[in-house]
């Protein structure tokens, strides 16, 4: 590689006023070329990343520039390599797809695109930028792990409440020390309103639907005001416990129904549908300069 094409900076320039490539730079010390190496990642940086959200129901996907969403997409199972394929021809320029899986998806699906750009599949073993204090480690889902990470890079210094509304509640907190604590898991609104359907003789299988009231008077104000309710005042008790233990507090709403939850609740909160997204696309960053 030729360094005279790449705008080093003024600590490096000597290097390459000198001609130096790859090779020539073993005989320099070790710490020079951690800076050389920090210095290339950085330039992967500026390249397009596609990040890939494979959930229990449905395919998430962005594309992102820097820290810059620039499109986004969501997509059935069925349909996932169609939309990859639309994006890719987009976005010729994208160079790595970024999946976190917890879905049974299979693996080959994405490989299928490896002759086209790099792919990576969050796993444990990468690295993370928080002290992961779960008792069971390698049980701990890759969604929350990346949902972790982010919180931690984007709110430095913060205890996190991180509130992930999708087919599970799950709530997983970070200390302000950057120490992963583990959270809670919960059914989803969907599954609220499933299983009392599925496990009944009687009630109705009912669409979600945001209730103006808190006593339901039919039989389906009642299953809303259960479900919709029910789940508002759990996240709100989750979050005042937290609160009573833990100062300097920020909480994050995410998850498909993160923007219908967020007018029930009466605590202060940020809520982002695509934090999970963005989370993908912080981590692998995180990844690329601390390996």
């Amino acid at each position: 590689m030729d360094f005279q094409s790449i705008a080093l900076p003024s600590e490096l320039r000597y290097l390459a006023n000198a001609g130096a490539n790859i090779e020539s730079f073993l005989i320099y010390p070790k710490q020079i070329l951690k800076k050389i190496n920090s210095y290339l990642r950085g330039v992967k940086l500026n390249n397009m990343i596609l990040t890939i959200d494979v959930g229990n129901t449905r395919i998430k996907g962005a594309v992102f520039e820097n820290d810059t969403l620039i499109e986004q997409f969501h997509t059935e199972p069925r349909a996932m390599q169609n939309a990859i394929e639309s994006i890719l021809l987009k976005y010729p320029n994208a160079s790595d797809l970024v999946v976190a899986n917890v879905g049974n998806f299979d693996k080959n699906d994405f490989l299928a695109f490896s002759n086209r750009i790099a792919i990576h599949f969050v796993s444990h073993s990468d690295t993370f930028p928080f002290l992961n204090a779960y008792a069971t480690p390698n049980t701990l889902g890759i969604d929350r792990m990346v949902l972790a990470a982010g919180a931690t890079l984007r709110y430095p210094n913060k205890n996190r409440l991180i509130i992930d509304a999708g087919t599970c509640v799950t709530y997983d907190f970070i200390s302000q020390d950057d120490v992963y604590l583990g959270g809670a898991i919960s059914p989803g609104l969907r599954l609220r309103y499933q299983s009392l359907h599925n496990f009944t003789a009687a009630l109705p299988l009912l669409d979600s639907e945001c209730p103006d009231y808190f006593i339901g008077n039919s039989t389906a104000n009642s299953i809303h005001s259960g479900v919709v309710n029910g789940l508002a005042h759990e996240i709100d008790g989750f979050i005042e416990e937290y609160q009573s233990r833990y100062p300097n507090f920020i909480i994050i709403l995410t998850g498909g129904d993160a923007e219908f939850l967020a007018k029930r609740l009466k605590n202060t909160i940020f809520a982002n549908s695509n934090f999970l997204l963005e989370s993908l696309n912080q981590t692998f960053q995180y990844k690329i300069k601390n390996d």
